[in-house]
């Protein structure tokens, strides 16, 4: 009989416990935005400067910040988070390069997890938006994890802002001209998306898109 950590059942425990311990931990963290972009932004970045001002504006404003607590855009969402005194949360994940916890992350709020499904779920249930920041294959994977699933009503609409155009205006023509021109998607679909340049933009959107709106997770 194989021992328990040969046996594939017993990762479903782990799982759970993962599960368990971020609901545990997010239950009550109130209105967040979850922020996304590269690991690899250095400070010097601009990328990284907006990425703090974004987050400091959006905590001065009643929202909690939530990234995936290591190095770059990540580190400029909870650096900005703390500066405008709210909530700042990490969602790290065990990997065998790039990431490392950073600094600014609440120590009630730092979650570690090894796996991305799990921790993917987390920066869903808890954002009343997405802002995305340039960033590579791992905030690509987190966007379109987002878009999918506001498209396909599994979760209710919330604004998905994509910062910086000239980073983004590639993809948006390749959506355009490929999916939308092939029938792949709709116009409806497009819309979903909002690219922006400024901190004013991005709160401008969250604030306009809750008037009046109850804040609430998203399944």
């Amino acid at each position: 009989m194989k021992n328990a950590e040969q046996n594939p059942a017993w990762s479903l425990f782990k799982i759970m416990g993962e599960f368990v311990h971020g609901f545990e931990s997010l239950s009550k963290i109130g209105p967040c935005v979850s922020i996304f972009g590269s690991a690899r932004a250095q400070p010097q970045s601009p990328y990284y400067q907006l990425g703090v001002d974004i987050a400091q504006t959006l905590a001065e404003n009643g929202f909690g910040i939530i990234s995936g607590g290591g190095p770059g855009i990540m580190e400029a969402a909870n650096k900005g988070a703390q500066l405008g005194k709210g909530t700042s949360i990490g969602l790290n994940i065990d990997l065998p390069f790039e990431q490392s916890e950073n600094p600014y992350i609440d120590p009630e709020h730092n979650l570690h997890f090894d796996y991305f499904f799990v921790r993917k779920v987390m920066f869903v249930k808890y954002a009343q938006a997405f802002v995305v920041l340039p960033g590579g294959v791992g905030t690509l994977d987190e966007l379109f994890e987002a878009l999918t699933l506001v498209q396909t009503n599994k979760i209710k609409p919330i604004p998905i802002i994509l910062v910086g155009a000239s980073f983004w205006q590639g993809l948006i023509d390749w959506l355009k001209n490929s999916l939308l021109k092939n029938g792949m998607i709709n116009e409806e679909n497009l819309q979903l998306l909002q690219v922006v340049e400024s901190k004013e933009e991005v709160l401008d959107i969250i604030l306009n898109f809750y008037d009046k709106k109850t804040f609430e997770t998203n399944f």
